[in-house]
């Protein structure tokens, strides 16, 4: 993913996507719960528009994010919580005002961004690219929470591919945050997308392998399915092993969700 304009378009299709489920949400409906326990469709939309925010001042002002991502960290357990509870306090045109102007703000700084530049972030530092991956993931992750709150079913796209190749991406930061060393060996994953494409990466002698529907694997490691719920085979017991762990996202392990809450 090392063209930017490839990924901040599909960022901003993403956006549209989610953007259309709660745009003409009522007030009643913005206050629906969805599977993150606490988190109302609000929540979700508060928590995007916040962390475009930090993604922008990370852009814009490095050393103000650092001094920011001190702060958040000295307290891992609570920021993103009072971040979204924060926004969903607002109303909701003023919330979806709020996410608006902030990721409008933050795909024109990434796309006219300096090539080779590098930015702070909560994990290791990104690339304009990496940075609108990361953002599409969350988008596309906290859109499915507002989808499943909202009974509504998002058909698959090609834009998974990003997903997934961040999935692959963190996996061993999957490890690290849990304070395992990570396998030595490089995973084979080949998972099919919504297209009837082969998804492929790592060596394909790999020892440790993958396979099954890229939606499948995007759900896993985003955490908003539990693996027993997914048609994911692993080959290899450190495969198995990572399915159970596999997160894309920085920060804490996150809780995941209990197996048979997927439809």
């Amino acid at each position: 993913m090392s063209d930017p304009a490839v990924v901040l378009d599909d960022l901003r299709r993403e956006s549209e996507e989610v953007d259309r489920l709660v745009a003409e949400l009522s007030e009643a409906r913005w206050a629906a719960p969805t599977p993150a326990a606490g988190w109302t469709v609000a929540h979700q939309v508060a928590h995007l528009a916040w962390t475009d925010r930090a993604a922008l001042l990370a852009v814009t002002d490095a050393e103000g994010f650092r001094a920011e991502a001190e702060k958040a960290l000295a307290a891992p357990e609570s920021f993103v919580d009072d971040g979204a509870a924060e926004g969903a306090a607002l109303t909701p045109d003023e919330l979806l005002g709020r996410w608006r102007v902030g990721r409008e703000r933050l795909w024109t700084a990434l796309a006219t961004a300096p090539p080779g530049a590098r930015f702070p972030w909560y994990g290791p530092p990104m690339s304009a690219a990496s940075m609108a991956t990361a953002r599409l993931m969350e988008t596309w992750a906290h859109g499915q929470d507002i989808a499943d709150a909202l009974g509504a079913v998002r058909a698959p796209t090609a834009r998974l591919r990003h997903v997934a190749w961040i999935g692959v991406r963190a996996r061993d930061y999957a490890y690290l945050v849990r304070g395992i060393e990570p396998p030595a060996e490089p995973f084979r994953v080949e998972i099919v997308g919504p297209g009837g494409d082969v998804w492929a990466y790592g060596p394909e002698d790999a020892d440790q392998r993958i396979t099954g529907p890229a939606l499948d694997f995007c759900l896993l490691v985003t955490q908003r399915v539990h693996r027993d719920d997914t048609a994911l085979v692993a080959e290899g017991e450190d495969a198995a092993h990572w399915l159970t762990i596999a997160q894309a996202f920085a920060g804490p392990p996150g809780g995941g969700r209990a197996a048979g809450e997927r439809s």
